[in-house]
């Protein structure tokens, strides 16, 4: 990625370096990301939620996570700050267009857990946004198993994981959560609020890929390479992916982020049109 012409956001709050409780063993990323979505959408305590998860999961004692200072010339952290303030300078444009107002969301940077508005939060859920903060969550540990576990490296492929979050604040702001979640409410089983939260998440996946197009077409920001880094790690966090790698077999009905291929549609969608407008996964005869 070239990001020489990207400024750094000053949205950022780094608790990095302050230790916090965390239980040993965890909960693998995939459940946990969607204990935390399932504890918004049905008002569960998400804290109550990550306990039982961990409980099933064989969860260990609770121990403090290593509190270590971030490096004095922190690359990553600078990294995550051009990220984040090219998607304010994207999602202003657009809303701006729209005849609307963007408000900034706060990214924040911990090791181990940290206090969020939706609960605690660990290092074992990956990245997360929290509606009822706006805030977007990150341990950056996270990037390292990206590459190790998921065989996802690359800049870009961590860039796509922050756009993806601020996808979902973007939907936040736009009223399209707080719909979802009504409609999750009223729906009639699991099975039919998790295709919802599906066509959410694969929303999400398409407005990162609107963030990349009108960040490369404004400023340049893409090199060889970069769109299939992203693609690969799109791929690699699929449910039909994860739950092979987790349980050994499928289960379509669990499903709540989308299978690879559909996560990798989609995000594509975004980045070769550009146009937010062609992210409409709620009226998609087929995902």
């Amino acid at each position: 990625m070239r990001l020489d012409n990207e400024q750094e956001s000053d949205n950022v709050e780094d608790r990095r370096g302050m230790g916090m409780p965390m239980r040993a063993g965890g909960v693998g990323i995939g459940t946990i990301v969607l204990a935390l979505a399932a504890s918004y959408f049905f008002g569960i305590d998400p804290s109550t939620v990550i306990g039982v998860a961990s409980q099933l999961s064989g969860g260990g004692q609770i121990q403090e996570a290593p509190a270590s200072p971030p490096p004095a010339d922190d690359q990553a952290a600078h990294f995550i700050r051009k990220i984040l303030g090219s998607t304010e300078r994207t999602w202003q444009e657009q809303f701006q267009r729209a005849g609307r107002q963007y408000q900034n969301p706060k990214l924040v940077l911990f090791t181990g857990g940290t206090t969020t508005g939706c609960g605690q939060g660990q290092t074992a859920m990956g990245p997360f946004y929290c509606p009822l903060d706006s805030k977007v969550y990150i341990d950056l540990a996270f990037y390292q198993e990206l590459k190790d576990r998921f065989h996802a490296p690359g800049e870009f492929a961590q860039a796509y994981v922050v756009a993806h979050e601020i996808g979902h604040h973007v939907q936040n702001l736009l009223g399209i959560s707080e719909k979802v979640q009504n409609a999750q409410q009223r729906a009639h089983g699991e099975g039919q609020a998790n295709a919802l939260s599906v066509r959410l998440e694969l929303q999400a996946d398409c407005l990162a890929g609107v963030w990349a197009n009108q960040a490369n077409a404004e400023r340049h920001i893409l090199e060889a390479g970069d769109i299939e880094q992203a693609m690969t790690a799109a791929a690699a966090i699929g449910d039909d992916r994860l739950q092979k790698q987790s349980r050994g077999y499928v289960v379509p009905d669990a499903f709540t982020h989308g299978t690879s291929e559909q996560r990798m549609r989609w995000f594509k969608r975004g980045i070769d049109s550009g146009d937010m407008n062609q992210c409409n996964t709620f009226q998609a005869a087929e995902l």
